[in-house]
């Protein structure tokens, strides 16, 4: 058998119409459909699809480990970030725009005196992209400026006059740099070792000018920038009071004194132009204190990072006027914006945005996962999806209304999830070899299910229902018998061959056969009632699939590109009309193609977004959006097809 080189990683055989594809230098035998080979030409290159993606909707916020994030632009939007992106959120329009300049994961934000251009920082991106801070105009989404840093800024605070942008990067030295973003290239006017312990915030004084004040654990300092710009630092200090292990959060009040909470749950006033306290208002929370905030009226506003609660004082911290407690699930309380009227916007550290007033309460404008995120499933018919992670949340998003229809604690972290053809169940598999039915309408759990102990990686019902076969880390995979309307199962047995864990698998359109990729990049076919391996791939050369979620297959070979480690695409999907298929790697892209991508060298347009492994794309029903889903990132963003 004779083949020709096609690529540095493909060699064509002519004889049998067979491609031999090597990743990690392990060589995969791939056969070309019979109808294909007379047409095959491997050296041709083929182009994009004439199809595109558009970032309509990203669903999600970091609030588990990022402070300061959550402000209200004039144009009436929201504006925070999750994952590479930042999101400019008109709640009562119900409406979205994204900036997204940025390669990773963004950390911090701030906005300017002028309420129209925002800075937000990003650690060190993929590839050879260095940690930086861009400045950038929130009505035309225009990148102003891009300011290079040592290390991921942690937080960012305009001057008075917007000129200026000081910086905490998370280097090893935690400099202190100021920054005239305004002069070409942006120019770094100052900079200084910070603190030799977390620095958590920086704030410009809002009434004098050359005046910055940083905090974080084991301190409070208060900066004089001088006209020469150097930077003099002087200690916060307490006296005989206890230091807090954090001083977390910081705010001005009307007179210019610094506020600043604590990890013990206290609140300081530091008078103005000193570094010693005026007043201590001891015991507001119960554990820290993760935000304060002075309104346009004067009073201040408290979030509790562990008890929940918002206290709001009168301006002179004499006395509470009102408070109110968030429900526990949503998560302690990380951020606090001031809305419109009486209104507050609360993030929280569940990664959750909630609005409302401390007279009605609040209700939930942003949910979202709060760890590792892998599992994903579309509706068969309706515009909807679930999505199920490490945080042990299923929730069901509507993608038209672009909201949570539920969320569901299920006790189990998920890996992957499914939904049935029917549409009248979802299954979950979980990292403990565990599996749970689901009732989508009622919540109510139907069935529940072990098999092994290891991770199940991948759930596929056969296109009649009648079998559901689960790929699992011990490198097997389940296959079942299904009755009474998807709620019985009966396990008709296991399918042993593969030699590594199970990552995709595949029904046959007539529901009698299972192909199923491994991580020591396999392909395998099975007879799926007798749970028995196909000796002979070329057999299965014709076989017409109903789904295709397998990476390494003849139809896809053109979504690998040279060099591939076999790990580095974790998802593939074909749209339902068979013209585009969908990839999610491990660089944060998600990728489109034409389908079948059967060329060696196959041309894609490509997405950022995602700062994390992209774990899981899927097509929508009708075709006309693709969903994804960013592992570490815990955000699901939604693509228009164009």
């Amino acid at each position: 058998m004779s083949f020709t080189p096609i690529t540095h990683t493909c060699q064509y055989n002519e004889e049998d119409g067979s491609m031999r594809m090597y990743l990690r230098g392990r060589p995969i035998v791939l056969y070309s459909p019979s109808d294909a080979i007379d047409n095959l030409d491997p050296a041709k290159v083929a182009p994009p699809p004439q199809n595109k993606l558009k970032l309509e909707w990203v669903y999600g916020y970091r609030g588990k480990d990022c402070r300061s994030n959550l402000y209200l632009l004039p144009t009436g939007e929201i504006v925070y970030f999750v994952a590479g992106v930042v999101v400019l959120f008109n709640v009562e329009e119900q409406c979205q725009r994204h900036y997204t300049g940025h390669t990773d994961d963004v950390k911090c934000l701030a906005v300017h005196p002028n309420k129209m251009i925002v800075a937000s920082g990003q650690c060190a991106g993929h590839g050879d992209a260095r940690p930086h801070i861009r400045v950038w105009n929130s009505v035309s989404l225009s990148t102003l400026a891009v300011l290079q840093t040592h290390g991921g800024a942690v937080c960012l605070s305009f001057s008075a006059d917007g000129a200026r942008l000081a910086a905490v990067d998370d280097s090893a030295e935690r400099a202190l740099a100021v920054w005239d973003w305004q002069r070409e290239r942006g120019v770094c006017v100052a900079e200084t070792k910070c603190s030799v312990d977390t620095v958590v915030s920086v704030e410009f004084h809002p009434l004098d000018r050359n005046q910055i004040v940083t905090c974080g654990k084991n301190h409070i300092a208060f900066w004089t920038l001088d006209q020469s710009n150097v930077l003099y630092k002087r200690m916060g200090v307490f006296e005989t009071r206890d230091k807090p292990k954090y001083v977390t959060c910081l705010a001005f009040n009307h007179n210019g004194d610094v506020l600043s909470g604590d990890s013990s749950g206290n609140v300081i006033v530091w008078g103005r132009g000193t570094n010693t306290i005026l007043k201590l208002v001891k015991g507001v929370h119960d554990g820290p204190l993760f935000c304060l905030l002075t309104l346009k009226e004067g009073q201040v506003v408290t979030g509790g990072g562990k008890d929940g609660r918002v206290v709001m004082f009168d301006e002179d911290l004499s006395a509470p006027i009102s408070e109110t407690t968030i429900e526990g699930h949503y998560g302690g309380i990380r951020a606090i914006a001031e809305g419109r009227g009486s209104q507050l916007y609360i993030g929280t550290t569940k990664n959750c945005i909630l609005q409302g007033d401390m007279q009605l309460g609040f209700s939930p404008a942003v949910l979202g996962h709060v760890d590792e995120l892998w599992g994903l499933a579309t509706h068969p018919s309706l515009p909807q999806f679930v999505t199920a992670g490490w945080d042990r949340l299923l929730q069901l998003w509507d993608s038209m209304a672009h909201s949570t229809v539920w969320s569901k604690d299920i006790e189990e972290r998920a890996q992957c999830c499914a939904w049935s053809n029917s549409g009248s169940v979802i299954v979950v598999g979980a990292l403990t070899g565990r599996w749970l039915v689901f009732d989508p309408h009622s919540r109510e759990l139907l069935a529940d299910h072990q098999d092994g102990s290891e991770p199940i990686q991948t759930i596929q019902f056969s296109p009649d229902d009648k079998y559901v076969a689960l790929g699992s880390r011990d490198n097997f995979i389940y296959i079942y018998q299904v009755d009474d309307e998807c709620r019985k199962y009966s396990r008709l047995g296991k399918c042993l061959g593969h030699s590594s864990y199970i990552t995709h698998l595949d029904w046959s359109e007539d529901g009698q056969y299972i192909r199923s990729n491994s991580g020591d990049y396999e392909l395998l076919y099975w007879n799926a009632t007798t749970c028995r391996q196909v000796p002979s791939p070329s057999s299965m050369r014709d076989t017409s699939w109903f789904t295709h979620t397998c990476p390494i297959t003849f139809r896809t070979l053109g979504v690998w590109p040279e060099h591939a480690d076999g790990t580095d695409i974790n998802s593939c999907v074909r749209s339902h009309d068979s013209r585009l298929v969908a990839t999610g790697d491990d660089f944060g892209k998600v990728k489109l193609f034409g389908y079948p991508a059967t060329q060696p060298k196959s041309l894609c347009h490509q997405y950022g977004g995602h700062s994390s492994h992209v774990t899981c794309v899927r097509f929508l029903p009708d075709d006309s959006r693709v969903v994804s889903t960013g592992g570490l990132d815990t955000s699901v963003m939604q693509w228009i097809v164009e």
